[in-house]
């Protein structure tokens, strides 16, 4: 929990204004801590349990954001690109001022699932190696897949001359010319997917990740479209089983 800090150091953090902008506002009496006005920016309090006003607007302290993103293609899995779009431009400022960034990557052309957060921990626990925490895509292959190639990504499937990946579980929804699978993977190689099917002679023709641990993603979220997930959404992103 966090301690005791500067007021005006708790309102830039949350998107109020810069230092310089909050000291204006203390001076004029805008804001108030527990129904006292507040005139000094050295003031210190604790945001999580004093109500803080600004405007007579109280504020909603939090020191980390955890927002869910239906990343549509074109857009790049980064904070900052001098040529491209990234998942951060999509957040409105009252969330950006939280300097988020993505949890992992989805490639240029693939859509679907992603976490964007300030939560450095929470990021380390779902990307790490040896957490193993599964991510599942939707796809279309350009190839007929069968019994015969779930059967290989069972057994990993050779990515690279010396790198084998891990078992992998895959299912197809429908075959034919153009197969349309799901594939839970439990690692997060480079363009693991699309290396795993160009290994068996096919290739992917469309990408979506629905699923992170146990976290599946909000169908009612549009191509861009974002909204915050609960704490009890935050443990299933960090659940294996």
């Amino acid at each position: 929990m966090v301690k005791k800090q500067r007021i005006d150091k708790v309102l830039s953090s949350i998107g109020y204004g810069t230092r310089k902008e909050i000291k204006d506002y203390l001076k004029r009496g805008y804001i108030t801590v527990n129904g006292e006005v507040i005139k000094q920016a050295k003031t210190h309090v604790d945001p999580y349990e004093d109500v803080i006003k600004v405007n007579d607007e109280e504020i909603n302290y939090r020191e980390f954001v955890y927002i869910m993103l239906n990343k549509p293609q074109g857009v790049i899995s980064a904070t900052y690109d001098n040529l491209h779009e990234t998942v951060v431009d999509l957040l409105e400022d009252e969330f950006r001022v939280f300097e988020p960034f993505p949890v992992g990557r989805l490639d240029k052309d693939t859509e679907g699932l992603l976490i964007i957060t300030n939560d450095g921990k929470l990021s380390h626990e779902v990307l790490s190696p040896k957490k193993h925490v599964p991510k599942t895509y939707y796809a279309h292959i350009d190839g007929h897949v069968t019994d015969i190639h779930v059967k290989k990504f069972k057994e990993g499937v050779y990515i690279d001359e010396d790198y084998k990946t891990l078992p992998a579980d895959l299912r197809v929804l429908e075959g034919g010319p153009t197969s349309k699978i799901e594939v839970t993977i439990h690692e997060g190689k480079f363009h693991q997917v699309k290396r795993m099917f160009k290994a068996i002679g096919m290739e992917v023709v469309y990408l979506k990740r629905i699923q992170m641990g146990r976290l599946k993603i909000d169908e009612s979220l549009e191509l861009g479209e974002y909204r915050e997930i609960t704490k009890e959404e935050i443990e299933l992103l960090k659940d294996r089983d």
